[in-house]
């Protein structure tokens, strides 16, 4: 009956969404950003996991997206492409206008994970 629910995350910089449901990801990733740029943090740390990249593929839509976001890039640290580092607009600046769709002219590359991986999936994961 009682349901143990991840409370709101600290705002530290750091958002780790594993202890969320995907379809809580989108409110969740905007309302820290939002939250974390009124307090004045601008460089943020989402942890999104490897595995398939989905989770990694849907805080990259919302950071496209959102006019705080001055670059988002995946971290080259011992996370790899585990984490995404973001850098916000400092409060009071003036935020940039974001395409509502990408352009057609330059259509987003996705991002591969390194070689060794993937050979280790080519191993290890049964095909269907």
């Amino acid at each position: 009956m009682n349901e143990t629910r991840p409370t709101a995350p600290p705002l530290d910089g750091i958002l780790d969404l594993h202890a969320f449901r995907p379809r809580e990801v989108p409110d969740l990733v905007r309302e820290y950003l939002h939250n974390c740029r009124r307090q004045g943090i601008t460089q943020i740390r989402i942890i999104h996991g490897k595995g398939k990249g989905v989770q990694r593929e849907i805080v990259h839509a919302i950071l496209r997206q959102e006019p705080a976001v001055v670059a988002f890039r995946l971290a080259n640290d011992r996370s790899g492409w585990g984490a995404t580092l973001v850098d916000l607009y400092p409060p009071g600046q003036t935020l940039a206008q974001k395409p509502t769709e990408p352009k057609e002219s330059h259509p987003a590359t996705p991002v591969r994970p390194p070689l060794w991986y993937r050979l280790l999936q080519q191993i290890f994961v049964k095909k269907e």
